[in-house]
């Protein structure tokens, strides 16, 4: 059951719970620019207002956390005007320029952003028991598809559906959303996206409808370390004070809860540490096929 958009979250994005606990916290100029063309100012004497402060002057928003499955994002959820604006030409030049302005030293870490990551072995590795020899493959939120595993498998056809524009590797093909549903695919790769989503269980309601029985999805998420270190704090909520392109931190029992809702089964779930930008970083890969299909892992 998808849940319903709201722009202003009022239950969890993942599970659908109503017990959400919330404190205040900023959005990161560079998204607030992109999305809505706010810029931060300084307030001073002259503007002549009584009873504020003068001071740096960002974006107000929540931080929530859902007392439920314990997911921790922000209150805002993006609508599709705002998601496209946000992600147009995602990393190309206007998006890294203006990231750069207010993040120096963005321009030479995206260079090696856009050059893929080093860990694909991991991730074939972690999917093969559960795929055949030859498969269909949809990246949904793929980019160019240079982190598509299996792509260059002899025999395999990739699909990349992607809402940023950007072209693609030329072993792929670039598909439209309403072209996706006219195919099934073997496996659906949803990676290093729904941490960027506003309602990261609808995404996945969507994908079932491109499933057969025999469909497995592929979910990638990042452990962030101010989960990975405060899980078990009461402090966590109240640590994180600013927002940036990841809007949904996930633990482990959110993303349980949010495949199970979405009527999907865990066939396999492990929690990776994976080199990235100079340094290890923990990362969720979780398998999945629909509920219906024959699996022994309810334990999950």
């Amino acid at each position: 059951m998808k849940i319903a958009y709201d722009h202003i979250a009022t239950v969890c994005v993942c599970c659908g719970s109503q017990d959400l606990m919330r404190s205040p916290a900023i959005l990161m100029p560079f998204i607030a620019d992109r999305v809505y063309q706010w810029k931060p100012v300084v307030v001073d004497e002259s503007w002549g207002l009584q009873t504020i402060n003068s001071g740096h002057a960002y974006p107000l928003c929540n931080s929530l956390l859902c007392g439920n499955c314990q997911l921790l994002f922000l209150d805002i959820r993006f609508g599709e005007a705002e998601m496209a604006r946000l992600y147009e030409s995602y990393r190309g030049e206007s998006y890294t320029a203006l990231r750069e302005s207010y993040e120096p030293g963005y321009r030479a870490r995206n260079k090696n952003l856009v050059l893929g990551v080093e860990y694909l072995d991991q991730v074939e590795s972690f999917l093969a028991p559960h795929l055949p020899e030859v498969v269909k493959i949809l990246d949904w939120g793929g980019g160019t598809g240079i982190n598509t595993p299996f792509r260059r498998n002899p025999g395999n056809v990739t699909f990349i559906y992607d809402l940023s524009g950007v072209e693609v590797e030329a072993d792929v093909r670039k598909i439209s959303k309403s072209a996706v549903y006219q195919n099934k695919y073997d496996l659906v790769v949803c990676s290093s996206l729904l941490e960027h989503t506003p309602y990261p269980r609808n995404v996945l309601a969507e994908i079932k409808q491109v499933m057969t029985i025999n469909s497995v999805v592929y979910i990638e998420v990042p452990l962030e370390k101010i989960v990975e270190e405060n899980h078990l704090n009461s402090d966590l909520l109240k640590k994180k004070r600013h927002w940036h392109e990841h809007i949904n931190f996930f633990s482990e029992r959110s993303i349980k809860e949010m495949i199970t809702s979405a009527g999907m089964h865990i066939l396999s779930f492990r929690r990776e540490k994976i080199w990235l930008e100079g340094s290890f970083h923990s990362q969720f890969l979780v398998a999945c096929c629909l509920k219906e299909s024959n699996s022994d892992l309810d334990a999950f």
